[in-house]
């Protein structure tokens, strides 16, 4: 009998190896001066400049990129779902006014290809970069007996700061608040599992059909990049501009937003002020899906919101792409948000 190897059991040291050599430049473009550590080691180290931060608080978040991945894989486009995992990230931290400074990323595959590992990767590095942070650990592991040869997952972490008397929690939203919504860019990262049952059990499309809708493929319409609102935001992330943020993930508009308005208050939201974009029309008629649904399963155009008194949501509307969508009022417990339609 043969002497058997990890390799044959599914595990590719090499390809491990091949895959962190290819990393390591796009890794290395996120680093700052923060950043202790090197490409490799056990751990990653983050110094916190304590002359820039006073009473400085961490703010973490995990979070995962969900069955957006099964799309990724049938149309072979790697790159975008790194952007997602990271956007999607910050923008959770982000709402209690967190800047965001490290990402670790975790990534599960049935069979490791480094150059598919590098297009994730480079996924990764461009989204850190533009938020300003660095990616500065991650894993990559190799699980025959977990994930298919085609598979992966995706996880990730990340740590952002606040100064502890900056810190926004939405307790501050009063009668007479301003809702102001910023449009997604798509389906974002939530409502996939109901997209996909639509699009190819309902439907029968394939990622290089084309959506009439939309005028683009399934595989554009739905691996189009969860947006970071930090960039144009984090200016007025402050408590003395804003009173809460929530980002619109899963449960939509409704179960985002009550999450921030305090008990005896109410979010009116209008929903006729802004078009709901196109792929969303689609998938309510193709899949003969009631609105109501619609909304608590996507997005529905928009895809995060900020509460803030009158004059300052004046102020953020006109140096901002936000639009005002609703208002706070005095309302029932148990009903936080309400949509008219």
């Amino acid at each position: 009998m043969g002497k058997l190897t990890y390799e044959e059991a599914g595990v590719d040291i090499h390809a491990g190896e091949n895959a962190v050599s290819r990393i390591k430049p796009l890794v290395k473009k996120t680093f700052n001066e923060n950043v202790l550590s090197h490409i490799g080691g056990f751990g990653g180290l983050y110094n916190i400049d304590l002359e820039k931060w006073k009473k400085p608080v961490l703010v973490s978040s995990a979070d995962g990129v969900g069955t957006k991945l099964m799309i990724a894989v049938m149309a072979g486009i790697y790159d975008t779902v790194g952007q997602d995992l990271v956007n999607h990230c910050v923008d959770d931290i982000f709402v209690q006014g967190a800047h965001p400074q490290y990402f670790l990323d975790y990534i599960g595959v049935g069979k490791l290809h480094p150059e598919v590992i590098e297009k994730i990767i480079s996924g990764f590095s461009k989204a850190c970069q533009e938020n300003g942070m660095a990616l500065i650990g991650g894993e990559m592991a190799e699980m025959p007996g977990i994930y298919s040869e085609d598979d992966f997952d995706l996880a990730g972490t990340i740590v952002g700061l606040i100064e502890r008397d900056n810190i926004i929690t939405g307790q501050s939203i009063s009668e007479g608040d301003i809702v102001i919504g910023y449009s997604s860019t798509g389906l974002h990262t939530n409502g996939y599992s109901l997209a996909r049952k639509i699009i190819f059990d309902k439907q029968k499309m394939t990622v290089d059909s084309i959506i009439p809708e939309c005028g683009k493929t399934v595989a554009e319409v739905m691996l189009s990049i969860h947006k970071s609102y930090y960039p144009e935001l984090k200016e007025w992330a402050l408590p003395e501009f804003v009173h809460g943020m929530a980002h619109i993930t899963g449960g939509g508009i409704v179960g985002n937003l009550k999450r921030i308005i305090p008990d005896g208050l109410r979010a009116e939201i209008d929903t006729k002020v802004w078009e709901t974009p196109a792929v969303f029309n689609f998938m309510q008629n193709a899949g003969n899906v009631e609105l109501p649904e619609m909304y608590s399963a996507f997005n529905m155009g928009i895809g995060f919101m900020v509460v803030a008194d009158k004059d300052n949501a004046d102020k953020i509307i006109s140096a901002t792409d936000g639009i005002p969508v609703g208002e706070i009022v005095k309302g029932d417990t148990a009903e936080k948000v309400r949509l008219s339609f």
